[in-house]
C-alpha cells in the first residue's frame, strides 16, 4: 500500500517534534517542510533528507497530509488554503484565535471530504484517557499548569498557549455546559495574559479552578479530582495516577503544638506510557487512511475554543479597567 505523503508547515519546536515522530512512522513518507527560516529548513532537510520550502503554496500536490505548527495568527489563513487544496490537517492547538475562523474551517474540511484535527497532544497522555475510566462524578476539578517564562513564546499568552489544553480536557471530563465563568490574571514578563485562574461552574453544579502561568520558577503539571468517595491526583509529567479513598483526618493536641493526622487508602493506576505524539500523529493517519471516527466531535473542539476565548477577554477587559 503506498504511504501516506506528509508535509510540515512551521519547523519550530513544535513542528521538529512531529517531523521527528513522522519519520519513524512506516506508513508515512515526510515528503517535505516548510518554514520561512531558512536556517532551520536547511537543518531539516539535512538531517531527515526531506525536501524544503519557504511558501507553503511550494508544497500543494507533493503532500496527502499536513502538520500545522505555525503562530497561532497565521493558523487559520494557511489550513483554509492547505484545505482549499485538498489536503488533510492537524493544526496545533488553538484551532484559531477567532471561533468564526474555526467554524469556517471545519465546515471547510466537512465540503471537502477531509479530516481537520486540532493538536490537542494531552488528550493521548495514557493518565488522561485513564482519568475518563475512573471519573464518574466530578464535585471539583483543579488543574494547575504552570512553569518559567520562554522568550520563545510571543505569540500567545497562558490561555491560548497551555491553559487550553485543560480546559479541552475539563470539559470533556465534566460532559456540562459552563454557566459563568469568573477570571483574575496578571501580566508580569510581556504584555499578554502571563499569569491566569479560571473559576468554571458549570450547569451540573462541578466547579474547576483552572490555573496557568509563566511566572513560576518551578514547573507543574496537575490535574485533581474531588467526587464523592474519592480523591484523584493526577501529574501529566511523569503520567501517574492517585486514587485517594477512605480518608479521614483528625488533629492532635500536645504540650505546646497542634498536629494533624491524615489517612487514606492510596490506589496507584497503572498506566500505559506511551509518547502521546506519536498517538496523537497514528491516530491522525487512521482516520486520514480508514475513515476512522475522531476521538472529539467538532462541537466540542469548538466548546473548548469558545470557553478559551471567553476566558482571554475577560483577562483583556479586566486589564483595560
Amino acid at each position: 500500500m503506498a504511504k501516506i505523503r506528509a508535509g510540515v508547515v512551521g519547523v519550530g519546536r513544535m513542528g521538529q517534534y512531529h517531523v521527528g515522530v513522522l519519520s519513524e512512522l512506516p506508513e508515512v513518507e515526510l515528503a517535505g517542510v516548510v518554514d520561512i527560516d531558512p536556517r532551520q529548513r536547511e537543518a531539516i532537510q539535512d538531517t531527515y533528507q526531506t525536501s524544503s520550502y519557504a511558501d507553503v503554496e511550494e508544497i500543494f500536490g507533493k503532500i496527502d497530509v499536513a502538520v500545522v505548527a505555525v503562530p497561532t495568527t497565521l493558523h487559520y489563513p494557511i489550513t483554509k488554503k492547505l484545505l482549499g487544496n485538498g489536503i488533510h490537517v492537524l493544526l496545533e492547538k488553538p484551532c484559531a484565535n477567532n471561533l468564526d475562523h474555526a467554524r469556517e474551517l471545519f465546515q471547510l474540511a466537512q465540503d471537502k471530504g477531509l479530516t481537520l484535527h486540532i493538536g490537542h497532544v494531552e488528550r493521548f497522555n495514557g493518565a488522561v484517557q485513564e482519568l475518563h475510566k475512573i471519573v464518574e462524578t466530578p464535585l471539583f476539578v483543579e488543574c494547575k499548569r504552570m512553569g518559567p517564562f520562554a522568550e520563545r513564546i510571543r505569540d500567545d499568552g497562558v490561555v491560548l498557549d497551555i491553559m487550553i489544553h485543560d480546559i479541552d480536557i475539563v470539559l470533556n471530563l465534566i460532559q456540562s455546559k459552563v454557566v459563568t465563568a469568573h477570571v483574575l490574571g496578571a501580566s508580569v514578563f510581556s504584555d499578554k495574559d502571563d499569569l491566569v485562574s479560571a473559576q468554571l461552574e458549570f450547569e451540573n453544579g462541578c466547579i474547576a479552578n483552572i490555573i496557568a502561568s509563566r511566572a513560576s520558577q518551578n514547573k507543574v503539571r496537575t490535574l485533581s479530582v474531588t467526587q464523592k468517595d474519592s480523591f484523584v491526583v493526577l501529574d501529566y509529567t511523569d503520567q501517574e495516577i492517585y486514587v485517594h479513598r477512605k480518608s479521614s483526618s483528625e488533629h492532635q493536641m500536645s504540650k505546646g503544638s497542634l498536629r494533624y493526622k491524615q489517612e487514606s487508602l492510596v490506589e496507584r493506576i497503572f498506566v500505559h506510557k506511551e509518547n502521546p505524539l506519536k498517538l496523537e500523529l497514528q491516530h491522525f493517519i487512521d482516520c486520514v487512511k480508514n475513515g476512522s471516527p475522531r476521538n472529539v466531535a467538532v462541537n466540542n473542539e469548538l466548546y473548548s475554543l469558545e470557553i478559551a476565548l471567553d476566558i482571554l477577554a475577560q483577562f483583556n477587559r479586566k486589564r483595560r479597567n
